[in-house]
């Protein structure tokens, strides 16, 4: 393999926790507005999804709910943050990771959220200065698992994909990289919900694990 010249992390559920609670306000959101739907139905609208995607199969499968993207990310958010506020969103070993590699490398942060929350979680992080950058919902057309996201990265980088590594947590995540051409590490926790992991080149349990080593 080539030697990895970048590193770069997927932000919700591979360095915050916040994935989960997005599924935690989606469900609220559903319940409020008279859906007697399972924590599960919420799961599978909301976990690994970019928000263009979560909108989409909102506004398809419940009628109630077809609201400008503005409304309805308002109806989520006015959910989402009181969780965030109150716990300790931080995934520590994906935290010392990006902290360990950019004392070396080049990092940065490639999301599927819209760039002010990438903003809160990166001064949450207390990251600010040492990332290169963050892609957001803002900056790509498409969330992943299109690779645009990636490439994008890489070009930001200056650096060909194949000399870039991703660590993410999702599928859609994992394929969005594979297809850009990245290495991809995945994070599969045991307490959260079991993603397809195939594609990735190495699954850790806590990135605090990771050493480059381990790609060859």
């Amino acid at each position: 393999m080539p030697t990895i010249s970048a590193y770069v992390f997927d932000l919700d559920g591979t360095l915050i926790d916040s994935e989960i609670l997005w599924v935690e306000a989606a469900h609220m959101l559903l319940r409020d507005y008279g859906y007697d739907v399972s924590f599960e139905e919420a799961l599978r609208i909301v976990y690994g999804r970019a928000w263009e995607n979560i909108y989409t199969l909102i506004k398809e499968e419940y009628p109630r709910l077809r609201m400008p993207v503005a409304t309805l990310q308002r109806e989520f958010e006015e959910r989402f943050a009181p969780l965030r506020d109150s716990r300790d969103i931080r995934i520590r070993g994906s935290v010392a990771l990006l902290k360990r590699l950019a004392t070396t490398h080049p990092v940065g942060i490639v999301s599927g959220s819209y760039v002010k929350d990438i903003a809160h979680a990166v001064a949450l992080l207390g990251i600010e200065d040492i990332i290169a950058f963050y892609v957001g919902f803002e900056h790509v057309p498409a969330g992943k698992p299109d690779p645009a996201c990636y490439r994008m990265a890489a070009e930001k980088f200056g650096l060909p994909p194949e000399t870039c590594c991703a660590f993410e947590d999702s599928t859609p995540g994992i394929h969005a990289a594979k297809d850009a051409g990245l290495y991809c590490v995945a994070l599969a926790r045991p307490d959260r919900p079991a993603q397809d992991v195939s594609r990735a080149d190495l699954v850790l349990d806590d990135l605090a694990k990771f050493t480059p080593e381990q790609l060859g």
